[in-house]
């Protein structure tokens, strides 16, 4: 009889088989880029409020005068943004970035050779408002919607945070560059900043995840092809406004957030810095605590995108406005001329508030609109700017009148009662309209997806 063999043992290689490497999904090195972009974006619109008075010593414009360009900055900068948005859809994201970012570069290039208000008006007000307005809101949404199912709240309010993050940068910065080196060093710096951050775009910014055979982040299972552009980007972005100004929400939602905009960026955001001076406060310590502002406005603002995955978006943005109106009613008794803790409780308080309403506002556009959210939240965008520049030069003509800006923090905090209640007049209302892509799909769906990848993070 011949003995039976033993089995044969499984190899000792297959015992120590590596496990599949987690690859990291495109969709976040897409946010990266995106977060520069913003970064950058951020930075370059904070520098006017830094050359008010450089500006005024140097030719004797007054502030109101300096403050126009400020507005046509701010209502380009939102009238651009519904545009871009069915641009980006047509010709592609990264061509509309990079075309925006240069032409940031030349408007604050050309601002060193200007000698009357009108070409301040036309380099900073329009060139730079239509650069950076092609980089607003509707953007970040493209983004989020194309690449992004799961985690949209906290990666819309991370990409929001940018703009915060960028003034941590830009302000100390161009402060010391204004009072070192004057006004010209500063948007020198922005001119080259503009043209750099255009190279990572051209390099790593990619449309789709279909594009590289990959579902969006978080999705399960192929979806439905991108809804091909007609190449009109202006019929598109009228046509969605004329359709979406149908909406109760609609008013809602861009009412509110032209008061975000004229507390905000049209008085904060312009206006603090020589509201601070006023008081004695040295240029750079109130260009840093704008700054401070922006570090508690990142924290506030990402926490914002967690809170908007999980609870009522209107009632976060009734929250919102009513801490930020209490702020600003008593800021003119927090003024001071040096670091008090009073006026960094503000700085605290404020700067948790800033931009914290844009993740349930972009939020609420995705339930009430679906596939056109990016550019109704353009439209929204575009009132939050308007809001901004009309109290941006009111702001500014007040101050040139009365000689403070006590006046306008008091009306700030009046409008931002005016907000609340128009957040608690919204209504929950039906996810997307017919035939779109619902609360999760956000413009601009993934086309037919390739395989995805295993285990990606």
């Amino acid at each position: 009889m011949t003995e039976r063999s033993a089995p044969t043992p499984a190899p000792a290689a297959s015992l120590s088989t590596p496990a599949p490497r987690r690859r990291v999904h495109y969709a976040w090195v897409v946010a990266g880029v995106s977060l520069l972009v913003l970064l950058g974006s951020a930075g370059f619109r904070s520098t006017p409020s830094l050359m008010m008075d450089a500006l005024h010593n140097e030719f004797g414009w007054s502030l109101g005068t300096i403050s126009s360009a400020t507005s046509v900055n701010l209502t380009l900068y939102g009238l651009t943004a519904p545009f871009a948005a069915a641009l980006m859809d047509r010709f592609g994201v990264r061509l509309v970035v990079v075309c925006a970012l240069l032409t940031i570069s030349v408007g604050s290039g050309l601002t060193m050779l200007m000698r009357e208000p009108w070409q301040l008006v036309l380099c900073w007000g329009v060139l730079v408002g239509l650069g950076s307005g092609s980089m607003a809101g509707a953007f970040a949404t493209t983004i989020t919607g194309r690449w992004f199912r799961a985690r949209q709240g906290l990666v819309t309010g991370v990409l929001t945070a940018a703009g915060a993050a960028g003034n941590l940068v830009f302000l100390p910065v161009g402060a010391w560059l204004v009072e070192q080196h004057g006004w010209r060093s500063a948007v020198v710096v922005v001119s080259l900043a503009a043209t750099a951050v255009a190279v990572p775009v051209l390099l790593l910014m990619r449309e789709r995840p279909a594009d590289l055979g990959l579902l969006p982040y978080g999705a399960t299972e192929e979806e439905p092809p991108a809804t091909a552009a007609d190449g009109r980007a202006l019929a598109r972005s009228l046509r969605v406004l004329r359709d979406s100004a149908r909406s109760r929400a609609f008013w809602l939602l861009a009412g509110s957030f032209a008061i975000c905009g004229a507390t905000t960026a049209g008085l904060v955001g312009t206006h603090f810095i020589p509201a601070a001076h006023d008081h004695g406060m040295p240029v750079t310590t109130a260009a840093s605590l704008l700054a401070l502002i922006g570090v508690f406005d990142v924290v506030g603002t990402v926490f914002s995108g967690w809170l908007t995955d999980r609870v009522d978006s209107r009632m976060l943005l009734t929250v919102y406005y009513g801490l930020r109106g209490l702020s600003l009613l008593l800021l003119p008794q927090l003024m001071a001329g040096s670091l008090q803790p009073p006026i960094l409780a503000f700085v605290v308080f404020y700067g948790l508030d800033w931009v914290a309403t844009v993740p349930p506002t972009v939020a609420l556009c995705r339930r009430h609109f679906g596939e056109d959210a990016p550019i109704v939240f353009g439209w929204v965008l575009a009132s939050h700017q308007i809001g901004a520049a009309v109290v941006a030069g009111l702001a500014g003509l007040a101050r040139d009148a009365l000689g403070n800006y006590d006046l306008t923090w008091y009306a700030a905090g009046g409008l931002c009662a005016v907000a609340v209640g128009l957040c608690l007049a919204l209504r929950t209302g039906r996810p997307g309209r017919p035939g779109a892509a619902g609360a999760a799909g956000a413009a601009g769906a993934a086309g037919a997806p390739g395989k995805a990848v295993t285990a990606e993070v």
